[in-house]
């Protein structure tokens, strides 16, 4: 037995995390969106199996996570930079705004209730689906982004919620932009950028915001060194980041070879069945 568990149950969730590695790097590249859409479901149910308490397992999901998206962006990022995608004026003004929406995230995230998280994840992923299935050309904003306050507010609010959803900002950004009539590849470039301004802080936060909770919980192995610091797995983060370092380029090619309302489309439905999961916990407390 190790943290609980038997070696057969060890062994599936290895698996179970390294597939799902590979998933999150492939759409880290594809959409610009970091992983975390995929990771955090996956996480909550093998934290679950693990019997990390209800009060702290989706912190702990969100702040491994953010761990496993710093390489994944940064190999996501360097990729599309490489094609000439990225637009660099975007990151020029909402750098600083992103940050300082993490760290009011990663505060947050030490202090408010367990239901919290999953309430922003569920709004945040059904708002995506619809605009992911549903989308129109019609479908706008303006004509182009914003400048000064307003789009400063933009990416402080896309730093504080990616930071409570767990996510490295693409699902925010890449909606932004779109609404403001930026091609779908730009968006999907400049958001794998933003997903390493938001990761790294992101998970530092959540080591500081998760670190009592080992002494809180002394009995649960999977919130205790060596296996998770603060409210971040190691044994999590260890086993989903080699594949999602792989994948990730092959995500970018994917992105900018072929028509992505397919997959659009499949993702967006991948976000209301995830989205509809922590509905059933919030109403059950699963």
């Amino acid at each position: 037995m190790i943290a609980g568990l038997d070696i057969k149950d060890i062994v599936e969730l290895a698996l179970l995390l390294i597939a799902t590695g590979a998933l999150s790097g492939f759409l880290a590249g594809v959409f610009g969106i970091g992983g975390g859409a995929i990771l955090v479901p996956v996480f909550y149910e093998c934290f679950r199996i693990a019997g990390v308490p209800l009060e702290v397992r989706m912190p702990l999901c969100i702040g491994t996570s953010l761990a496993v998206i710093i390489p994944t962006s940064i190999r996501s990022f360097q990729a599309h930079y490489k094609r000439g995608a990225v637009d660099m004026a975007i990151l020029r003004v909402w750098w600083l705004p992103i940050v300082v929406g993490v760290v009011a995230g990663s505060v947050i995230a030490r202090y408010a209730p367990e239901r919290l998280f999953k309430i922003v994840f569920v709004c945040v992923a059904y708002s995506a689906a619809a605009r992911l299935i549903f989308a129109r050309e019609g479908w706008k904003l303006g004509d182009d982004l914003p400048k000064g306050p307003l789009m400063r507010a933009y990416g402080f609010c896309v730093g504080i919620l990616s930071t409570l959803m767990g996510i490295g900002g693409g699902l925010f950004s890449n909606l932004l932009m779109t609404f403001y009539g930026r091609p779908i590849h730009q968006a999907v470039a400049t958001s794998s950028a933003l997903a390493v301004l938001i990761s790294i802080p992101g998970a530092l936060g959540y080591i500081y915001a998760g670190w009592p909770a080992a002494a809180n919980y002394p009995a649960v192995a999977a919130l205790q060194i060596p296996f998770a610091l603060g409210y971040v797995s190691l044994i999590g983060a260890v086993l989903v980041m080699p594949m999602s370092l792989v994948t990730a380029p092959l995500g970018v090619r994917a992105a900018h070879a072929m028509s992505k309302r397919t997959l659009e489309v499949a993702f967006g439905c991948y976000l209301l069945i995830v989205g509809s999961r922590f509905v059933l916990s919030l109403v059950g407390g699963l």
